[in-house]
């Protein structure tokens, strides 16, 4: 199937990462212009030469406006954005789960930089009539097991459904990916009250479909990729 993506521009901000590799490197198979996006400019270069050396690559901190600001100016017309980049949930240390710094830092690294990375690209979007955005949050939002979790996750869908409100017929649409566990070994056992595991090509998968042509009446979305939470509604 022809997704209808061939010769646009995709800005993937997280690009060097598990799930951003394999969205670049779906993306590129259907003939999309990838451009990786994030801090560590060795980080990016290595996933790059991963890749075949085909996308291109930048450098630009989500937590930093300016940088953003750059990054995307330096870039003719993005048609696409994932937003990728935000530090998993095992790397977040759990005794500082209740502390509000903590809950700050994360929800400014996660849902205000993904804000700052789409207040940069969906005006231009807006103005040639054609824009895809997905942004990857996660399955912790639909469960209260950890506060910090719970709230930057379900703060990413919630800001994500008022924007594509407010894109509503502008041929730009904004949706929400949630995995659970994204690992090279899923596991075929869900646990009660958790989500399924899944692999990056399997996310990959779902965001390439959502960015496609196809995908021009679905926006506003949040789409568990794994099982969605067992147990829950």
């Amino acid at each position: 199937m022809d997704l209808g993506i061939a010769g646009r521009t995709a800005l993937i901000v997280g690009g060097s990462g598990l799930i951003g590799r394999a969205v670049a490197s779906a993306l590129l198979s259907e003939g999309a212009g990838v451009i990786l996006a994030g801090r560590d400019a060795e980080r990016l270069a290595r996933a790059a030469a991963e890749l075949g050396d085909r996308p291109g690559f930048v450098t630009l901190d989500n937590r930093d406006r300016a940088t953003v600001r750059a990054a995307v100016g330096a870039i003719r017309d993005i048609d696409i954005l994932v937003n990728a980049a935000a530090p998993p949930a095992h790397t977040l240390d759990p005794a500082l789960d209740h502390d509000p710094e903590q809950i700050l830092d994360a929800v400014d690294a996660k849902t205000i930089g993904y804000l700052r990375t789409m207040e940069a690209v969906l005006p231009g979007m807006r103005e040639r009539g054609f824009g895809r955005v997905v942004n990857i949050s996660g399955q912790n939002a639909f469960i209260t097991r950890t506060v910090l979790g719970s709230v930057r996750n379900s703060a990413v869908i919630t800001a994500s459904k008022a924007l594509a409100d407010a894109y509503a017929g502008s041929g730009v649409t904004i949706n929400v990916v949630n995995p659970a566990v994204v690992t090279r070994e899923p596991r075929a056992t869900i646990e009660p009250a958790s989500g399924g595991d899944s692999t990056p090509e399997q996310v990959a998968a779902l965001v390439t479909y959502l960015v496609s042509a196809h995908a021009a009446t679905i926006t506003g979305e949040s789409i568990a990729v794994g099982h969605r939470v067992l147990g829950v509604q």
